[in-house]
């Protein structure tokens, strides 16, 4: 099993204290965040794509150049890119060229996005999101692969022998699809044999393994081989002590500062106190065998091969942070490695990258 630690750049109070970081400061988190990854021995590290409060995430492709530019090993993802929202000959740029700053290190995982403002921002309708998705997802695919492409589009111009610089690094880059709620992205995921990525934050386990089966089916469907399969999927939160009262003790004012966040957003939450969160969520807190015991439930019903984490500390200390994801990498990571298989392909850079720059002194 893979590993990452993803961040949507939230910039709001923390939910504890109520301090509300600087935005440069908030940025220098990330990279930080993005360090300790790597140095504690995650597989890789995402940056999400969101146009509207309280999230920064706005320019993923300008964040991961700069962890491109501190790393050397980890791999890094988009989690997700909006094509529903972006003009895929642009997207294509960007990309193909953080793909030869990281040296071969990038995955995207894409998806239409969520958010009513942001698709405001950017004339996109609900009754056009998918179908946005889809051909954003095509034309970029073609220009990934191909030198000169002709595309008829509805969205953008249409292109005619269109050659698009620079040329990328992988070919070809893989390329996850977010799935949440909908059939629409997984039917896209299985339709080109592309590997899926479960949300799996926001509901209880149902809904996310009734999609995740759908996938397995049209995969099939597609005339795909089943051994070539790969789902992600994450997690709804993350703290890990030596025993569960130590980690629900600390977990406690984390949750119930989200909890009050939520509210503050008119959101209502799904889960209303910590026991249940704890109980029914994707939320991984606890000892380092509960831990391993819910990863195994959630295997049972998904046959996922990679995870994610949370990368932020979100309420959590920085010392509290640190010591839970590395208790992560020292008792919780082992065992899954060793007992869940990897994902059905390679997983490293296509070229060895430079050294990475000290830490910051700051951190």
């Amino acid at each position: 099993m893979k590993f990452l630690a993803i961040t949507l750049i939230v910039h709001a109070p923390d939910p504890v204290t109520g301090v509300l970081k600087p935005t440069g400061a908030r940025f220098r988190e990330v990279l930080d965040n993005a360090l300790l990854a790597e140095e504690l021995g995650f597989d890789g590290f995402g940056v999400g794509e969101r146009h509207e409060r309280p999230f920064i995430s706005s320019s993923p492709p300008v964040v991961l150049s700069h962890i491109a530019a501190l790393t050397s090993r980890i791999r890094l993802f988009t989690a997700v890119t909006t094509l529903s929202l972006l003009d895929p000959v642009r997207a294509y740029e960007d990309y193909a060229t953080l793909d030869h700053l990281s040296r071969g290190r990038l995955e995207l995982i894409i998806g239409k996005g969520n958010g009513a403002a942001q698709r405001d921002l950017f004339h996109v309708t609900p009754e056009d999101q998918w179908d946005r998705n889809a051909e954003s997802y095509e034309v970029f695919r073609k220009l990934w692969r191909q030198d000169k492409v002709t595309a008829a589009t509805r969205f953008r111009p249409g292109l005619v022998d269109a050659e698009v610089w620079p040329r990328p690094l992988q070919q070809p880059i893989r390329v996850w699809h977010g799935s949440a709620t909908s059939k629409e992205s997984v039917d896209l995921a299985a339709r080109y044999g592309d590997p899926l990525f479960s949300a799996n934050v926001t509901n209880p386990i149902d809904p996310y393994a009734e999609l995740i089966g759908y996938y397995r089916d049209r995969w099939e469907h597609h005339g795909h081989d089943p051994a070539r399969i790969a789902v992600g999927a994450g997690t709804a939160g993350y703290y890990a002590a030596p025993t569960s009262q130590e980690a629900t003790s600390a977990y406690r004012p984390v949750f119930e500062g989200q909890l009050a966040f939520q509210k503050r957003l008119g959101l209502q939450p799904v889960f209303t106190t910590l026991e249940d969160f704890v109980e029914r969520s994707s939320a991984l807190i606890g000892s380092p065998q509960q831990i391993i015991e819910k990863v195994h439930r959630y295997h049972e019903r998904f046959g996922h091969t990679v995870l994610h984490l949370h990368a932020d500390a979100g309420g959590l200390t920085d010392r509290q942070h640190r010591d839970s994801l590395t208790l992560f990498q020292s008792a919780i990571a082992p065992v899954l490695r060793r007992e869940i298989p990897d994902p059905p392909f390679p997983w490293g850079p296509v070229q060895a990258g430079p050294p990475p720059l000290p830490v910051s002194a700051d951190r």
